[in-house]
């Protein structure tokens, strides 16, 4: 150490043992003959001389003791006993506060790698860098898809919105374009620019043309661009058009985003019928992998405690990104805990099979009413079933108000619409009629999309469907002459009652044994045997003895041609079949067939839980399954079910809803289907049936006016033919064609081939004609 002299005194030096490991070195050290000007020779220095003059700093000038940092030495005798010294600290001044240091010196530039040399004493191997090269990994970002582009270490996130997806990539469907800026318009508005609304890549890359259209026509009727103040639509497309795909892609771009760059939606609610609970939450994971999870809520989630707990906390969920943002619960859960649903505002509203809601009336429409929810999406290929009111009940639950109330409806545009459509109509009924459809469809058209099936044969293999009326056997038309003989004797007793209510229920009823005499008069032997039946009389035409637990299918006419089309299918090819009924009974009599025939066969009825129906149908669908044959039941399978594994199949009966069928006929065309489809619905000529079905051909005829804007739909039944239901044709091949006026048969035989055109979808008028009268003509 240093010890005391004056400021200015050269330091004495000391043992350079003693401060080696302390000793100065400076890199602005210059030589003598530099700092001196007239170049003499300066005395020698120490070799711990610094070279500039140190600043003596007494110890009780500093407020707290220092530590030295030197390892302790063994010199405590010095001072006497074992007390450590009182030591001096240095502050070096340099002695050229008057000049700035010339960083380029090349004299500073060799001290300095001189002075560095000193402490970097090893150096890595060449045989350890070469494994370290081999070893090192290259960063990789931990988050999956994040893309790192445009970022850089130490800068924070850019100010400016940018869209989510890039608007610009191969195959972006874009949304929402925002109007077009100049630069410095763009640099004023920094946070409040509006950017592109971009569908996922991830979907985008799966929709096919027309369900880019559908998404798009969706978004801008629930933010309100395409009718203003109304955020409702209805998806009317027909059944395989991919609804629920196009519903999905609307539902993640609300719940991801929005012009402002942020989301639209943080809930929303999808109501469908029970048995599609589930497959809506499949077809959501299916699409959308792990990016989001929906909420199932029906009677398997628990008891009513656990739902409302569980439909409690959705509600109250506020976040904007919830982990679980899709709640999908069934019409009658809905509507058992609406209150709690109802409790608070739900961004969006799907209703799947939204003919549901085709009574404004009924409690389901009631409850769904009151969801806190303005931007609605109703489902439903038929929207149009029956009549046109329930058409306005489904077009006032998306958008309030739209059509006024059902009696302005009525009043200005039911009624005259449908004086004009009937057969029977005056020129200035047709004329009246046309200019309330229009007007109607004026404002409408703007909440709805509709498109047919047509589209589906770019995508699907060939669509082939049969009408076949068949005769019915000498006890079925003995039978059905002597029943409706009965039927008119006591209807016109009845009549002198006050009391019209049961001659209605009589009415039903006899209609129901019509329908199940079509299918099989063993069907209505149990129920003629009763003595104290009106129909009793009867019994004497069924030959004894008669057994009605055994099938004999030579008794239907229908079950006849049943059975030889299952026969020469199995023999000529190895196609499959779905054979559809309304009543269980027929159905049993399905079995029965099969097990005659020693056909493989399964059933899918009401009486199946949802888990066992998705069982049945997965082993169906398997392509090395034995099934040969799958009953189902029109009411509890014909709508949601994928039935690929089959191409052929028969609708049995008729129902008096033709969209039942239609959802019944769709189970076999959908997609994946890779076979040509067969479709076959039986009518037991001049029939009740046949009534039906020209009925379900009348209001088709209405929805296709309305619904797909039909120029031109002909108008084949006038309200008086379709009321003859009670009366048998049995002198006819076909009923249905003897009132279509067929203009392209002469005498019963097809001489003008269809247009061109025609399809599945067309008129009746338009479909190929022919008679059969043998089987082996099939």
């Amino acid at each position: 150490m240093f010890r005391r002299k004056s400021l200015g005194c050269r330091p004495t030096p000391v043992d350079p043992a003693k401060v080696a490991s302390q000793a100065f070195r400076t890199p602005l050290q210059r030589s003598d003959n530099e700092n001196r000007e007239d170049g003499s020779s300066a005395p020698k220095r120490s070799k711990t001389d610094l070279g500039f003059r140190p600043t003596i700093i007494e110890p009780e000038r500093i407020c707290t003791q220092f530590r030295s940092p030197m390892p302790k030495l063994n010199n405590d005798d010095e001072d006497g006993g074992g007390k450590r010294k009182r030591r001096k600290l240095i502050r070096i001044e340099r002695p050229f506060d008057t000049e700035r240091i010339d960083v380029t010196d090349p004299m500073r530039s060799k001290l300095a790698d001189k002075f560095s040399s000193q402490f970097i004493t090893t150096s890595l191997s060449e045989h350890e860098t070469i494994l370290q090269k081999l070893l090192s990994k290259p960063f990789v970002i931990p988050i999956p898809g994040y893309n790192l582009s445009g970022r850089a270490l130490g800068m924070g996130r850019s100010s400016m919105r940018v869209a989510l997806f890039d608007p610009y990539g191969e195959g972006a469907v874009v949304l929402f374009t925002p109007p077009p800026m100049t630069h410095e318009e763009e640099m004023k508005m920094k946070d409040k620019k509006l950017v592109h609304v971009v569908v996922d890549p991830c979907l985008s890359k799966v929709l096919r043309p027309h369900q880019v259209e559908g998404v798009k026509f969706m978004y801008n009727c629930v933010n309100g661009r395409n009718i203003e103040n109304y955020r409702g639509c209805i998806m009317a497309d027909e059944m395989g058009l991919g609804k629920t795909l196009q519903c999905i892609t609307l539902m993640w771009t609300l719940l991801r985003q929005s012009p402002d760059c942020k989301p639209t939606i943080s809930k929303a609610i999808i109501v469908c019928p029970s048995s599609l609970v589930k497959n809506w939450d499949k077809e959501i994971h299916k699409w959308l992998g792990d990016r989001v999870h929906g909420l199932p809520v029906d009677t398997s989630t628990g008891g009513k405690d656990e739902i409302t707990s569980t439909l409690r906390s959705f509600m109250l969920d506020t976040r904007v990104r919830a982990a679980s943002p899709i709640l999908i619960i069934s019409y009658e859960t809905f509507r058992n805990y609406s209150d709690v649903i109802n409790s608070a505002p739900i961004g969006l509203c799907i209703c799947d099979e939204g003919h549901r809601l085709k009574n404004n009336e009924n409690l389901t429409y009631k409850a769904l009413s009151g969801l806190k929810c303005d931007k609605r999406i109703l489902i439903s290929g038929t929207p149009i079933q029956n009549d046109l009111l329930e058409y306005y009940s489904l077009v006032n639950f998306v958008n309030p108000g739209l059509l006024g109330t059902a009696s302005e409806f009525k009043k200005k545009y039911e009624n005259a619409i449908l004086k004009g459509r009937d057969g029977a109509a005056t020129d200035a009924d047709v004329q009246r009629g046309n200019e309330r459809t229009k007007e109607m469809i004026g404002l409408v058209e703007k909440c709805i999309i509709r498109r047919t099936s047509t589209l589906l044969t770019k995508y699907l293999p060939v669509k082939y469907e049969h009408i076949i009326c068949c005769r019915n056997t000498p006890l079925q038309d003995a039978l059905y002459h002597k029943l409706i003989e009965i039927e008119k004797e006591t209807r016109a007793f009845e009549k002198q009652k006050s009391d019209s209510g049961k001659a209605t229920a009589s009415a039903l009823s006899f209609i129901t044994l019509l329908k199940k005499l079509c299918n099989h008069p063993s069907l209505v032997y149990e129920e003629v045997q009763n003595r104290e039946n009106k129909f009793h009389a009867t019994t004497s035409l069924f030959k004894d003895p008669f057994n009605p637990k055994r099938l004999d299918p030579s008794l239907s006419g229908k079950m006849k041609v049943l059975d030889y089309l299952l026969a020469i299918t199995r023999k000529k090819t190895d196609d499959r079949w779905v054979l559809i009924s309304n009543y269980t009974q027929t159905m049993d009599q399905f079995i029965e067939l099969c097990k005659l025939r020693g056909y493989g066969y399964v059933r899918l009825d009401g009486s199946m839980t949802p888990k066992q129906r998705q069982k049945v149908v997965e082993e169906f669908n398997k392509p090395d399954s034995g099934i040969y044959c799958f009953l189902l039941s029109s009411k509890a399978g014909g709508c949601g079910l994928n039935l690929i594994g089959a191409n052929r199949l028969v609708m049995f009966d008729p129902d008096w809803n033709p969209a039942n069928d239609d959802q019944a006929m769709a189970r076999v065309w959908r997609d994946g289907q890779k076979k040509h489809c067969f479709i076959y619905r039986l009518l037991a000529t001049g029939s009740i049936e046949e009534k039906m079905f020209q009925r379900q051909t009348h209001k088709k005829a209405l929805s296709s006016c309305i619904v797909d804007a039909g120029e031109d739909v002909a108008r084949h039944f006038s309200s008086d033919q379709l009321k003859e239901l009670f009366k048998l044709e049995s002198n006819v091949f076909s009923d249905t064609h003897d009132k279509l006026k067929c203009k392209r048969c002469i005498k019963g035989v097809e001489s003008i081939d269809p247009p061109d055109d025609a399809d599945c979808s067309s008129d009746l008028a338009h479909w190929f004609h022919s008679q059969v009268r043998q089987f082996s003509l099939f």
